[in-house]
């Protein structure tokens, strides 16, 4: 998901005046990247839920699940067997 259609998405579940709540936020993605690259995606996306529903950074939680590349279908098969047909 994009930046852009994160923020979208954040507007449409905004918090209700008066109420507690702490923004969770799932990612999902393939293994692989660096641990500076993850650092950075936390970081900015930690910014970002902070500013769009006006809640205190520190009450931001973000949570990356990475998933071997044999987990990961799309179309109908691994996203394993697709880089090794790509090949």
């Amino acid at each position: 998901m994009g930046l852009d259609r994160l923020r979208l998405y954040l507007l449409s579940k905004q918090q209700v005046k008066g109420e507690n709540f702490m923004p969770f936020i799932q990612i999902n993605m393939l293994k692989g990247r660096s641990p500076e690259k993850k650092e950075r995606l936390i970081r900015e996306v930690s910014d970002l839920v902070s500013d769009v529903l006006d809640a205190p950074i520190q009450s931001v939680r973000v949570m990356i699940n990475e998933l071997e590349p044999e987990h990961w279908g799309i179309a109908g098969e691994s996203v394993k067997k697709r880089n090794e047909v790509s090949k």
